[in-house]
């Protein structure tokens, strides 16, 4: 299936590298001009713009800070002079123990919570107030996790519960927006081979990312990305608000 996307620009949060990387190539490679956000990968993110084209570029921002999400949006909007689609890719996963004290706690919770879902809400929020001034269609992609779901060890309470907000997030979105043609997705992938998961890994060892799995292999960033330009085509709008499941058939729901 032939999917054209010039004329499209989308924001990919924590497109340097991982997921990020890989939806942010196959978008470009669609036709769509890419808005690669990082955070410390100026390098490979600058690398990652001049490469895929279409006048791509790439845009810094510390999710974890307050205010950087909203200034990362106007930058971009400016610079790119509109957005049709918005991507929440960017996450973190902080391994944190229960028994630890409750300071440290905290400040690993919070520091997720900021990433994964409030820069995700506030990006949303700046989005859905650009859809609407605009009087244009425009779509929210969020790629959340099956953790959502089924929760998560213990050491990675926080990014399942900041997984599960993302999810709902998408949800209210869908439900509210919609008639202002607003549309918004998640994707719940599993483990995905990429650095992110390579901390879970050295911990728990690859057997035990693997024991869940029906398919043969784990699932890769280039599992996720086609299914990502599908929706960003606008074959999938009377989707909206559903959650699509990329996990190798590790959790079915």
């Amino acid at each position: 299936m032939y999917i054209n996307l010039s004329g499209l620009n989308i924001l990919v949060t924590g497109a340097s590298k991982g997921i990020g990387k890989a939806i942010a190539t196959k978008l470009a490679e669609a036709g769509a001009t890419i808005g690669v956000h990082y955070n410390e990968s100026t390098r490979e993110a600058e690398s990652l713009a001049s490469i895929i084209g279409n006048q791509s570029r790439a845009f810094q921002a510390d999710l974890s800070k307050e205010e950087e999400a909203s200034k990362l949006f106007e930058r971009v909007s400016l610079e790119m002079g509109s957005l049709e689609i918005l991507i929440n890719n960017a996450g973190v996963a902080i391994p944190t123990k229960m028994d630890v004290p409750e300071k440290d706690w905290l400040e690993k919770w919070n520091t997720t919570m900021m990433v994964n879902l409030t820069s995700a809400a506030v990006l949303s929020k700046k989005a859905v107030e650009h859809f609407i001034k605009r009087r244009a269609a425009g779509r929210i992609i969020n790629i959340a996790s099956r953790a959502a779901f089924r929760g998560d060890k213990e050491e990675y309470i926080a990014y399942a519960a900041s997984k599960a907000g993302l999810i709902s997030l998408t949800q209210s979105i869908a439900r509210n927006f919609g008639d202002q043609g607003i549309k918004a997705f998640s994707i719940a992938p599993g483990f995905v081979r990429t650095e992110l998961a390579q901390e879970f890994i050295k911990q728990f060892g690859e057997e035990e990312v693997k024991g869940d799995l029906a398919l043969e292999r784990m699932t890769e960033a280039k599992d996720i990305a086609p299914l990502v330009t599908f929706i960003a085509s606008g074959m999938a709008d009377h989707a909206t608000g559903s959650t699509f499941d990329v996990n190798a058939g590790s959790y079915m729901h």
